[in-house]
């Protein structure tokens, strides 16, 4: 079941899975785009002046036939949007959650903090740590914001009365209740650095394409995604099959470890998230999905594998940093809210060289209450690095090369914006690194609010956010704007060639997917759509499950050839069926008495013709008639004997099984030897 599709690297997909009779969960990220509902500046009037419920019809067609302004905004305390469709779920059936990459931990303590959740959670040991930080500096910045602006005293937000009415624009009403109108229940209450630290002490870290093994059923791997440093893929393989799920990745990267796909290889079932190709789809080329499905794999590979997204990244962040650059000579700052860990440290790793490199004297501030922890943090983990990057450890350099430029005094570190030593370092023009992207919490708020009037001053947004409501509270703003859009997925161009290299035998995708490109003639056994909300069925692929059996047992065993079917054989044994490590064993020694061919016959093999039953009993002096009864179709159904004598009695055959009823045990054991010797049995 899809819980939510998301909107992009922020906020990614949401699933829920039901395999082997275990429910996992697959990333429980929150909504931060619904904060820019919020007023991010103290509001001259109070929540119950907002509604304005005392205007005329003509005031508030007036309202409508405007544009939006900042007294539309919500002064009050931020609440938090989460998956609307997880509250529906009781948190104590969940038995496993797996988080793809720091951005889908982000709602996780809403869960954990539930009495009855007990479920296992497991992640990557950066995606942990990262998502920590994140998590940590969300709570500082909101409750920075509750000094500066005071709490909200009601245990349930009234101002969503407030915007339920006709003169509320809808772009609000949208985020707050939804294109359905039943997300009101999706907002929370933000958790606490309690509730935090009670969530990570839930969770079990995994090492780099390290295999843990859940229940003795399901062994779980993590993949590098390439999406961003401890992002990752899962591969989950069980007793009924092998899954993988993929989510957002990125072929080839320069900071992170690149996607992992040969590890995905041959799965059962492949569950394709990656809804973030649809924004980045310039146009499809459904002829090439014939011509490439037949190349070998080395070539699949490598058309994959082409570095040319790459290289448009990095001009991309080259553009970002000569637009800074030209700010600062015509003496402007530069405020960048872009909060991507990898594309931070590029930036400041590129910004730091361009500066170096010129005359300008421009200091590069970086203000966030952990940013001198995460930034040390990048380079004590140099498996999700990309090999360049782990050369460079290697050889004993800095896998990024801003700490050498902190050491230099060129990058500087603050926990917040009104840190004594940042009052007096203080300088312009600078370039500052500050969250939140949202443009409604920490430093960038107060920074935005400093350098608007500007015009020489850049402000540099991440695509995502909409610059109309995103910088609704800010206007009228004269600073330059650059909004930058970074790959976040797979090209949709490319998923044809994933698909043929990986060539899973089921391919589940998102049916907008679906409706954007032709993979119908892919060498896959189906391909099925699933969409939001909507719970998808997919049948068993292997018709019969591997079991292991101990050699010296194996050779134990007194087997039987059938007759009624060539070439095969039975045995019995008396021991236990066990799960380990995902697969199915048999344990056991065999029973002396049944290796001795003593043992009375339990189990038999075969359908038992009533004709032929008949003939045995009458050999043994027992006599009936037969009777064959159809069902409701006309097709043929049961059959019945009666025996009449010695004694009386019935023998029900039908393709279920053969009933004997009678209450003479001596006429019982006669027609239970008649069966025995008519099937075969152990």
């Amino acid at each position: 079941t899809c819980l939510s599709k998301g909107d992009g690297f922020h906020y990614p997909p949401c699933h829920m899975l039901n395999l082997s009779g275990f429910r996992i969960l697959i990333d429980c990220p929150l909504d931060l785009l619904a904060l820019t509902i919020f007023s991010p500046l103290p509001c001259d009037v109070g929540i119950e002046a907002y509604g304005q419920n005392d205007q005329n019809p003509i005031q508030k067609k007036q309202k409508l036939e405007r544009q939006m302004t900042p007294d539309d905004l919500v002064c009050a305390e931020p609440w938090y949007k989460t998956v609307k469709a997880l509250h529906l779920w009781e948190a104590s059936l969940i038995d496993i959650v797996l988080i793809s990459n720091p951005m889908g931990l982000l709602g996780l303590p809403f869960l954990t903090q539930h009495p009855r959740f007990c479920a296992k959670i497991y992640m990557t040991e950066a995606t942990a740590k990262i998502g920590q930080l994140m998590m940590e500096d969300l709570v500082s910045m909101h409750m920075e914001f509750k000094r500066f602006h005071g709490p909200e005293d009601s245990s349930f937000p009234c101002w969503t009365k407030n915007l339920d009415g006709e003169e509320v624009p809808g772009v609000l009403k949208n985020l707050v209740f939804g294109e359905n109108g039943d997300d009101l229940g999706s907002w929370m209450r933000l958790y606490s650095l309690d509730d935090v630290k009670s969530c990570m002490k839930k969770v079990q870290a995994v090492k780099f394409s390290e295999e843990v093994c859940y229940n003795g059923t399901l062994i779980i791997k993590a993949l590098s995604s390439g999406l961003d440093i401890g992002a990752c893929n899962w591969l989950i393989n069980g007793p009924n099959g092998s899954l993988s799920y993929v989510s957002d990745s990125i072929f080839v990267s320069h900071h992170s470890k690149f996607f992992d796909f040969h590890g995905l290889k041959g799965t059962d079932v492949m569950i394709y998230s990656g809804f973030s190709c649809l924004q980045t789809a310039e146009m499809t080329e459904n002829d090439c999905i014939s011509t490439m499905s037949d190349k070998k794999d080395e070539r699949l590979a490598a058309s994959l594998l082409d570095n040319e997204e790459s290289l448009g990244e990095l001009e991309k962040l080259a553009f970002v940093c000569s637009c800074a650059a030209e700010s600062a000579d015509a003496g402007g700052s530069t405020l960048i809210t872009i909060t991507r860990v990898g594309i931070v440290l590029q930036l400041l790793e590129l910004m730091s060289d361009s500066i170096e490199s010129s005359s300008l004297k421009v200091p590069i501030f970086v203000i966030s209450s952990v940013a001198e922890e995460l930034l040390a943090y990048t380079n004590t983990i140099p498996e999700w690095l990309c090999e360049q990057r782990q050369e460079k450890l290697i050889s004993g350099e800095p896998s990024f090369g801003h700490l050498k430029f902190i050491k230099d005094k060129k990058i500087h570190l603050f926990p917040a914006i009104h840190s004594p030593n940042l009052i007096t370092s203080w300088q312009e023009p600078c370039i500052v690194f500050a969250p939140h992207w949202s443009l409604r919490l920490g430093p960038s708020v107060q920074l935005l609010q400093r350098w608007r009037g500007d015009p020489r001053s850049l402000l540099v947004l991440e695509d995502g956010i909409s610059s109309g409501l995103g910088l609704l509270p800010f206007r009228p703003i004269s600073m330059k704007i650059l909004q930058c859009s970074f790959l976040s997925g797979i090209r949709l161009q490319k998923l044809p060639t994933l698909l043929s290299l990986l060539q899973p035998k089921i391919v589940l995708v998102p049916d907008v997917i679906n409706q954007r490109i032709n993979l119908s003639t892919m060498k896959t056994k189906s391909i099925l759509s699933y969409s939001e909300n909507k719970t998808l069925s997919v049948g068993r692929i292997a018709e019969n499950a591997d079991v292991e059996i101990m050699a010296e047992l194996a050779t134990k065993l007194s087997w039987k050839k059938l007759r009624q079917r060539e070439n095969f054989g039975v045995a019995r044994l008396k021991g236990d069926f066990v799960m380990e490590n995902g697969k199915q064993r048999l344990v056991s020694g065999l029973d002396q008495e049944e290796s001795s061919g003593k043992a009375r016959t339990l189990r038999h093999w075969g359908s038992v013709a009533p004709e032929t039953l008949l003939e045995s009993l009458v050999k043994m002096s027992v006599t009936g008639s037969i009777e064959h009864r159809r069902d409701e179709n006309g097709a043929e159904g049961k059959s019945i004997i009666y025996i009449t004598d010695p004694s009386g009695g019935m023998i029900e055959t039908s393709e279920m099984g053969t009933t004997i009823i009678t209450d003479d045990e001596t006429l019982a054991s006669k027609i239970f030897q008649a069966i025995d010797g008519i099937l075969d049995g152990i």
